[in-house]
């Protein structure tokens, strides 16, 4: 018995732990995803610049990570958690949009949520 007990405890805080963003914050990193894959600017990582269908990938895959530890409640926190720098080399990501000047991944995704809540 005590067995089964430990194994239903050890499952509940497993599934506890993984919570995906509310549904209203998730609505908004996807319309700032689409936003950046649909914007035509490009996205660097690391040295490298992608392209938006790109940058919406790997974006992604950083959004699922920190989901499944339970680190993001809301799109500020997936930008400032997820969006604005590398994990692996700690720089700053970039957006380039046509001939501007390179700006941060940051403030280029709070313009854009600022925007998206605007309308």
């Amino acid at each position: 018995m005590r067995k089964i007990l430990t194994l239903v405890f050890a499952l509940a805080c497993a599934s506890a732990q993984a919570a995906p963003l509310p549904a209203a914050a998730r609505a908004e990193v996807d319309a700032l995803l689409t936003r950046l894959q649909s914007s035509g600017c490009q996205f660097n990582r690391n040295g490298s610049w992608y392209n938006g269908a790109d940058a919406r990938t790997h974006l992604l895959r950083k959004l699922e990570y920190l989901e499944k530890k339970d680190l993001v409640k809301n799109a500020e926190q997936f930008i400032d958690l997820g969006a604005s720098t590398s994990s692996s080399s700690g720089k700053p990501y970039m957006v380039k949009c046509g001939a501007a000047a390179p700006v941060e991944s940051k403030a280029w995704l709070n313009a854009e949520l600022k925007a998206i809540r605007a309308h």
